[in-house]
């Protein structure tokens, strides 16, 4: 197959690239050439996935990366080992991320922990990291995974939606102290994916997992397409659109009612009528 060479010499790294948003992301890099750094817990499913990319798109180099990044230690490691093989890394795709779904006041001190970490500070850490190298250079690309619970509260997961706001201003503010620079920041936030979140979050029989769910694929080529532009936000299709422009209109109180309508147990029935 006919190398693309939009991406050629380049390198990605992609955290939580093994499934998801994340698996998508990588197809889309491999296909316009970027050799990749991939990142995620899995050993086993990111060989198969970054070794079969290779083969198929002759890229020059893949690297693999077994880490957790709800450790504290984690972003650190993941750079040294990248500094060590000598890989220049020119876009960074922060997409690891996880939910928790429950009251609040029920769930675990450890759990909302290592969520934040994971979400917010794993993913300052790796920006930070990498961001200082970019801005050097006078060159780079970062693409952050918030969610449409970036611009609305999000109850029965109310510390996921506050980590997602995070994301989100983070990103704005990032992107407008880069203004000046080569170096572009990416904030994706797309509705409810057709992914493993919402089962690893323990919320696979609410009203919102059992909705419009939009495939990975569609998510990760909008995410693709508006960071390769250099687009600021990203929010994917037009009813997801919809629902952002109205929580400029709505009362914020019934913007949380709204979302925790979504967020409500549904029968088995009604599960199976979607």
């Amino acid at each position: 197959m006919k190398k693309n060479k939009k991406g050629a010499g380049k390198t990605v790294l992609i955290t939580g690239a093994s499934n998801g948003f994340g698996m998508e992301f990588a197809k889309l890099f491999a296909k316009d050439g970027y050799n990749l750094v991939l990142v995620a817990r899995t050993e086993e499913r990111l060989k198969a996935l970054g070794y079969g990319l290779q083969d198929k798109y002759k890229l020059e180099k893949v690297c693999i990366v077994t880490s957790d990044l709800s450790k504290p230690e984690s972003p650190q490691e993941i750079y040294d080992e990248v500094k060590k093989a000598g890989i220049t890394v020119d876009v960074l795709v922060n997409n690891a991320g996880a939910g928790s779904y429950g009251f609040f006041h029920e769930k675990s001190m450890q759990s909302d922990l290592d969520l934040m970490q994971l979400n917010i500070i794993s993913l300052v850490q790796l920006t930070k990291l990498f961001v200082y190298d970019m801005r050097r250079r006078n060159e780079g690309k970062i693409l952050n995974l918030g969610s449409l619970f970036s611009i609305m509260p999000s109850p029965l997961m109310a510390t996921y939606g506050a980590s997602k706001a995070f994301v989100l201003s983070f990103s704005e503010a990032l992107a407008e102290e880069l203004k000046h620079t080569n170096v572009t920041v990416t904030a994706l936030c797309p509705n409810a994916g057709n992914t493993l979140f919402f089962k690893r979050a323990g919320a696979e029989k609410t009203l919102a997992a059992n909705g419009m769910l939009y495939e990975p694929e569609e998510v990760a080529k909008a995410g693709y397409k508006g960071m390769m532009k250099g687009e600021l936000k990203v929010i994917v299709g037009a009813i997801s659109k919809l629902e952002a422009l109205s929580t400029n209109i709505m009362p914020d109180a019934a913007v949380a009612a709204t979302s925790r309508y979504l967020m409500k147990e549904v029968t088995k029935n009604e599960r199976v009528m979607k």
